[in-house]
């Protein structure tokens, strides 16, 4: 058995890392691997990956959008891509593995360490950013939280506001909160700049993020503020690994990372900032803080509904991570009314859509209603991945719903001056004391929930009430049923032990005339529609292209097996049929498909049935003599023979 390692991601190492790693996981076991995923998330390393464990490996898969350390894996074959492939493709980039379709790893060598096709769907520069940011967040959360708790606790109503007694503890609590902000800054560009050059990269980084920060460096009252610390980040990167590309003697490389590189570098970026950068991005810096904390009226309304949107649409993507990125930089400059807004926004999704599956439980099903109580509860502690499961399943519902609900919330929160000082949201900050004017934060938080309530359950249809997972009747070898019949009572998946379980006469096509991929995949649902298996083909069809746009289904050796999971789906069942002169279904291979299976499974039933259907086909499919024995039958009846011995 194959053996596999991966590691998984995302710069903020809640949701995304964890959704990558159980697919990959899942995926594994679909395809008979042996993979172990090593989590890198919010609260540390878990299931680290041990040296014996990378020296007994086949390969390597790192589905990361923040850097990953690679030295340990030198000598393997090695992926690098962003998380959304682990969580999207994860068959895909173990498959290959399997075919030996990655490099082997050379760290002399490590801007080879992807292939081109895992480097064409990353985009670097994002990633570069985001690995900044999720060393730079934890700063402003401690420096936040610290401020926030030390204002409530220890401060006193004075006329220009809320006030710290000087020489109080609570003082030096908020000291504390202000250095740790005193960081922000110079980790962001420090660690873009490691994702870029590797550890050679952060000195440079750290400084120029520093000089960036302190405007007296090129005699300006204000600093450059995050957009020179980005600037600065990558600056320092791209300079540390063009000195780290020169060729010098071999007396000089072991020093040349800690010594040469650092210091050069690091005089580059600080003069180049000093006399050339700095100035004039400190200037547009000011007038960027300057326009914002004098937007009123429709500005400051057109502000919030771009940053509403933002927050909402792709639910923890770059989209989300840019707006967060820009509240987060404005609680550096002590403009808190920025992240209100955002804070409230974050929230929205997750809590409405949970929100939604309580109040009209016939619109979503058994799996949507369990996945709103999860989703609900992300949302009180501000984890927008919390929608991500609706939305997956039905995004042009789900997406507009969350989007002008987060809007609406922003909105209210903006007008209403609710700041926030942690770069955080959800009721988790309000309750910690971290937001300005929490009774309006509230009422935005609730109105933003409701519209997105009431929007999704207008949306979407009423889901039929039908058995989870219905199974169907036995059938005895040798028989040829003319019709699915489901059992009177609900069976379980397991209750499936061959193919034919979920077949019948009216299933199969020994001649399908279609000439494309869409008109075999018509042909084949008409099938479907036509034993009663389904409840809208249109519904049915669009699961099988949504997941075709994810990676071809043809896995070579003229086979394709097209599957789809939709709540129009009343059954798993499964359709077979023949296009003996081929047809194009973009297969590993290169070769037409000639033998389709196409799998159909309720979406409760989701996770087990398509799982163990593709285990059976893909099993008895290896087998060169059986497929050659169905392209050349002549009958249904001889088919259903052949199929009956899967």
């Amino acid at each position: 058995m194959a053996k596999i390692l991966a590691v998984t991601a995302c710069p903020v190492g809640i949701a995304h890392t964890y959704m990558a790693a159980e697919n990959l996981q899942k995926a594994g076991i679909a395809l008979g691997v042996d993979i172990k995923v090593e989590t890198q998330g919010s609260i540390g390393i878990e299931n680290a990956l041990t040296e014996q464990e990378i020296a007994e490996a086949d390969g390597i898969i790192i589905a990361a959008d923040k850097e990953v350390a690679k030295d340990r894996f030198a000598g393997k074959k090695l992926i690098v891509t962003g998380v959304q492939e682990g969580i999207r493709n994860p068959e895909e980039l173990i498959k290959r593995i399997q075919n030996g379709d990655a490099p082997v790893y050379k760290p002399e060598a490590s801007a080879l360490a992807g292939s081109k096709k895992s480097r064409s769907k990353e985009n670097p520069i994002y990633k570069h950013l985001m690995n900044g940011v999720s060393y730079m967040v934890p700063f402003i959360v401690v420096g936040g939280l610290l401020i926030a708790i030390a204002l409530t606790l220890g401060g006193e109503q004075t006329p220009g506001g809320i006030k710290i007694p000087d020489g109080s503890f609570w003082k030096h609590i908020e000291s504390l909160g202000a250095t740790s902000f005193m960081f922000m800054v110079p980790i962001l560009s420090g660690f873009i700049a490691v994702s870029i050059a590797d550890r050679p990269g952060l000195v440079p980084g750290m400084i120029g993020g520093y000089i960036a920060a302190n405007g007296s460096f090129y005699g300006s009252t204000a600093g450059a503020g995050f957009i020179g610390g980005i600037i600065a980040g990558f600056l320092a990167g791209y300079v540390a690994l063009g000195i780290k590309k020169i060729k010098v003697p071999k007396a000089v490389q072991p020093v040349m990372p800690i010594i040469f590189i650092p210091i050069l570098s690091s005089v580059i970026v600080g003069l180049l900032f000093i006399f050339v950068i700095g100035h004039p991005v400190a200037s547009v810096f000011a007038a960027l803080t300057s326009w914002l904390a004098g937007m009123q009226g429709g500005s400051s309304i057109l502000l919030a509904m771009i940053l509403g949107a933002m927050i909402a649409v792709d639910m923890g993507g770059p989209f989300n991570k840019v707006a967060f990125l820009f509240g987060s930089a404005m609680i550096g400059e002590g403009n808190y009314e920025i992240m209100g807004p955002i804070a409230a926004a974050i929230c929205i999704p997750p809590i409405g859509l949970g929100l939604a599956t309580f109040i009209n439980k016939r619109k979503f099903s058994q799996t949507e209603r369990d996945a709103g109580k999860a989703s609900f509860t992300m949302g009180l502690f501000g984890i927008t991945e919390g929608a991500i499961p609706f939305a997956a399943q039905d995004p042009l519902r789900v997406i507009p719903s969350i989007v002008v609900g987060s809007m609406v919330g922003s909105v209210i929160a903006m007008l209403a001056g609710v700041g926030d000082r942690v770069a955080h949201g959800g009721p988790i900050v309000a309750v910690l004391g971290a937001v300005d004017h929490v009774v309006m934060f509230f009422v935005a938080v609730i109105v933003g929930v409701i519209v997105t309530a009431l929007l999704v359950t207008a949306l979407k249809k009423n889901v039929e009430a039908e058995p989870v997972a219905a199974g169907v009747g036995p059938v005895s070898r040798g028989s040829v049923p003319e019709k699915l019949e489901p059992k009177v009572e609900s069976a379980p998946i397991a209750a499936i032990r061959q193919l034919t379980d979920i077949m019948n006469l009216g299933l199969i096509e020994t001649e399908l005339t279609g000439t494309t991929r869409d008109d075999v995949i018509d042909e084949l649902i008409a099938k479907f529609d036509a034993s009663g298996i389904l409840t809208s083909k249109e519904e049915y069809k669009q699961a099988i292209l949504n997941r075709e746009g994810e990676s071809s289904t043809g896995l070579g050796m003229n086979i394709a097996i097209p599957h789809g999971k939709s709540n129009a789906v009343k059954r798993p069942a499964v359709a077979f049929g023949i296009k003996r002169s081929g047809v194009d279904w973009k297969s590993l291979d290169g070769t037409d498909a000639k033998l389709i299976f196409m799998i159909a499974v309720p979406e409760q039933a989701a996770g087990d049935a398509h799982l163990k259907i593709l285990q059976m086909l893909s099993r008895r499919l290896m087998d060169d003599k059986f497929r050659d024995q169905l392209l050349n039958v002549t009958s249904k009846e001889e088919a259903y023979q052949l199929l009956e011995t899967i």
